[in-house]
């Protein structure tokens, strides 16, 4: 049991939130993961006024990590690597500004990491195109409706989740493998 006293915040959009949740759930060191939505101006919007667009949020996780086991670095390297981060308000098949890849930074010490880590992407030519990837402030999140909550893992037969998310899960092991929890 980890003390919950260090446990700490991370907040990710990049395009589906079924995606980012079963992708970073797996990861050894990351306690809990909530889906739900930010960085908009509705307060508490269901999730027919998310995909409206018309509140400015997006589909994210928030994830509760212990900074002991895993690095916020870690997390960055992770989000860079299992989506499209140069895909401007899409990711496959998901259209719209709900699906924008967006870190949103809890203190000043995430913000100087996602930006360091952002400009070593960029720099790396990992990606031909340009980073999208907006950083801005944390300030309202908003849990997702109960059946949106780990959706992967009580739907993997659900043809989305074969087609999309199946393939990041197999991505996320081959490249990220000895940071996977055991099963």
């Amino acid at each position: 049991m980890h003390d919950t006293n260090k446990l700490m915040n991370a907040t990710f959009a990049g395009g589906c939130f079924w995606c980012m949740e079963a992708v970073f759930q797996r990861l050894k060191g990351v306690e809990s993961i909530v889906s739900g939505y930010t960085g908009g101006t509705v307060e508490n919007p269901t999730a027919e006024q998310v995909y409206s667009s018309k509140t400015g949020h997006a589909e994210a996780i928030q994830i509760s990590f212990d900074p002991e086991i895993i690095s916020y670095e870690k997390l960055l390297e992770v989000f860079w690597k299992l989506h499209d981060p140069t895909s401007f308000n899409k990711q496959g098949y998901d259209v719209g500004t709900e699906y924008r890849s967006i870190i949103f930074y809890h203190d000043e010490k995430q913000k100087e990491i996602a930006e360091k880590s952002k400009e070593t992407l960029e720099k790396s030519g990992y990606y031909q195109n340009k980073v999208v990837t907006e950083i801005i402030l944390f300030t309202d999140f908003y849990p997702a409706e109960f059946y949106h909550q780990d959706y992967y893992n009580k739907n993997t037969y659900q043809p989305y989740c074969q087609i999309i998310i199946d393939p990041k899960i197999q991505k996320l092991y081959k490249e990220f493998g000895n940071i996977v929890k055991e099963d």
